[in-house]
């Protein structure tokens, strides 16, 4: 399939439209959505749904996808800001407040890369590189290759690029099945060989590759992470979409252990 750029956007917001019970045109409104949370078996598998509240913003908007209960406290909280100053502090303090009376709180804020056809290309690398599949991941699932590869959801870690320096495997991009259209990559090079532009030539070709096997690659990484995103950038990616999601105070207390 030869995806244009389009395309690609399409496909994404399609996607997202599957993961929070709405249209896909909802995302380009100019009004914002409050759609009720429900599970969907073609959603992405590592969403726990139904949702306590998601807001996407592909930018004209947010669409919040919430569950039912929470509906009018959303709705009153889009309604006070403009859309950027919603996914921010100070304004998304509000948001935490209302939700901590109910002992949930804000806790992923990601933003997700399409890639740009008209500048993805494969670049340049001076180690190694050789296609892996899954069958080659058995012995990867370490800390080092966190990024590339989960250990929780091994079924869905399809396909890979490893960078190898004298036999010695230094860098390793991977993507999951996360749903039927989209393939997410994730990328890890060993601390001594970063700076070197693996990481950028791992994911520009792993994403060539998820493109001829027609499916559409996708990369996220937390707002604050400058890294993650400027690889994302030089590998011929584009900021596309953006989330903040709410879980349950339990949950962000685990995870700050």
């Amino acid at each position: 399939m030869n995806f244009t750029n389009e395309m690609i956007f399409q496909i994404a917001m399609q996607q997202s439209a599957i993961d929070s019970n709405c249209n896909a045109e909802d995302f380009t409104r100019e009004e914002n959505i409050v759609t009720i949370s429900k599970p969907n078996a073609s959603a992405r598998k590592y969403l726990k749904l139904p949702h306590i509240c998601n807001l996407i913003s592909y930018g004209s908007n947010i669409v919040a996808s919430v569950a039912e209960e929470y509906a009018d406290i959303v709705r009153s909280y889009l309604s006070k800001y403009p859309v950027a100053h919603c996914l921010e502090t100070p304004n998304m303090h509000v948001l935490n407040d209302a939700f901590q009376k109910f002992e949930n709180r804000i806790c992923f804020m990601s933003e997700y890369f399409l890639p740009d056809v008209q500048s993805l290309h494969a670049l340049p690398c001076d180690f190694e590189l050789k296609l892996l599949e899954s069958d080659d991941f058995k012995d990867l699932y370490t800390e080092q290759w966190s990024n590339a590869l989960c250990e929780d959801r091994k079924e869905l870690d399809v396909l890979g690029i490893g960078a190898y320096h004298n036999g010695k495997l230094i860098g390793l991009a991977g993507c999951s099945a996360d749903c039927e259209a989209m393939w997410q990559i994730g990328v890890d090079v060993l601390p001594e060989y970063r700076r070197k532009g693996i990481a950028s030539a791992l994911t520009s070709r792993l994403a060539i590759e998820i493109l001829d096997r027609d499916k559409v690659p996708f990369y996220c990484c937390a707002w604050s992470n400058i890294k993650s995103a400027k690889n994302a950038v030089k590998s011929g990616f584009r900021p596309a979409w953006v989330e903040m999601t709410v879980k349950p105070a339990t949950f962000v207390d685990e995870m700050n252990k």
